[in-house]
């Protein structure tokens, strides 16, 4: 599934190698490819701003829970990410 990202104001960040395979290794990257851009993008955006590898490690583990549940975003529930 292609995901549109042009209707996107915010900065496109990039999917590093890193976050990928972590998508890949748990089984959750077509849930990723399923959730819209905006969210896709700011997963991303919020996973590498954190300065200590250990906030990234924490927010990579969220954002993969989250994926693993569906209907939930940023600890919200949202219904643009429910299965």
């Amino acid at each position: 599934m292609d995901v549109d990202y042009s209707n996107l104001k915010r900065i496109l960040h990039a999917m590093p190698d890193t976050i990928r395979l972590a998508l890949e290794d748990q089984g959750v990257m077509q849930a990723y490819k399923e959730r819209p851009a905006y969210q896709q993008n700011d997963y991303i955006g919020w996973i590498e701003r954190a300065k200590l590898k250990q906030t990234k490690e924490k927010r990579l583990a969220q954002m993969i829970a989250e994926l693993k549940i569906g209907g939930v975003y940023m600890k919200m529930k949202h219904s643009a990410s429910a299965k």
